[in-house]
C-alpha cells in the first residue's frame, strides 16, 4: 500500500486510493468526492473532515476518531467500524448495509435516511441520535442504546432489538413488524402510529 505523504492544497476529488493513511491527522480536511477506495485510515484522526460523497469502499477504519466528520452521502456498505468513534458524525443517506458497527460510539450522529438493512450495531451508542427515515431492517440492534433517538418513520422490520434501550425514543410512525422486542425499555417513549404487527417478545 502506497504511503501518501503530501496532504495538503485541494484534496477534492483527489485519487487517494490504495494509500496508507494510518495513523495520519486529516482534521479539518476537504476530502469531498475523493477516491479513497481501499485506503488504510486506521487509528487516523479525521475530526471536522468533509468526506461527503468520497469512495470509502473496502477501507479500513480500525479505532479512527470521526467526530463531527462529514460522512454524507458515502458507500460504506459492509465496512468494519472496529472501536471507531463516530460522534455528532454527519451519516445522512448514507450506504452502510450490512456494516459492521458493533459497540461503536454514534452517539449525537445525524443518520437521517441511512440504510443499515443487516448491519450489526450489538452494543452500540445511538444516544440522541437523529435515525428518521433511516432503514435498520433485518438489523441487529441487541443490547443498545438508543434512549433519546428519534426514529420516526424508521424502519424496523424484523430488526433484533433484544434489550435496546429506548427510553424517552421517538418511535412515531416507526414500522416494527416482526422485530424482536424481548427486555426492550420503552419507558417514556412516543409510540403514535407505531406499527408493530407480528413482534418477537
Amino acid at each position: 500500500m502506497l504511503q501518501f505523504d503530501d496532504l495538503s492544497g485541494d484534496l477534492r476529488k483527489k485519487n487517494l486510493s490504495n494509500t496508507d493513511l494510518s495513523y495520519v491527522n486529516l482534521r479539518n480536511l476537504d476530502l469531498s468526492y475523493a477516491n479513497l477506495h481501499n485506503v488504510d485510515l486506521s487509528n487516523a484522526t479525521l475530526t471536522n473532515v468533509n468526506l461527503t460523497g468520497a469512495d470509502l469502499r473496502d477501507i479500513n477504519l480500525s479505532e479512527t476518531h470521526f467526530i463531527y466528520a462529514d460522512l454524507s452521502y458515502t458507500n460504506l456498505c459492509g465496512v468494519d467500524f472496529n472501536g471507531t468513534d463516530l460522534s455528532y458524525t454527519n451519516l445522512r443517506n448514507t450506504n452502510l448495509i450490512g456494516a459492521k458497527l458493533i459497540a461503536v460510539v454514534l452517539r449525537g450522529a445525524n443518520l437521517y435516511g441511512a440504510d443499515f438493512t443487516e448491519a450489526d450495531l450489538t452494543d452500540t451508542d445511538l444516544t440522541g441520535t437523529n435515525l428518521i427515515n433511516a432503514n435498520l431492517s433485518n438489523s441487529n440492534l441487541s443490547n443498545s442504546n438508543l434512549s433519546n433517538a428519534n426514529l420516526m418513520s424508521a424502519n424496523l422490520i424484523n430488526a433484533n432489538l433484544k434489550n435496546a434501550d429506548l427510553r424517552n425514543a421517538n418511535l412515531k410512525d416507526a414500522d416494527l413488524t416482526g422485530a424482536n422486542l424481548a427486555g426492550v425499555n420503552l419507558t417514556g417513549a412516543d409510540l403514535v402510529g407505531a406499527k408493530f404487527g407480528d413482534i418477537i417478545d
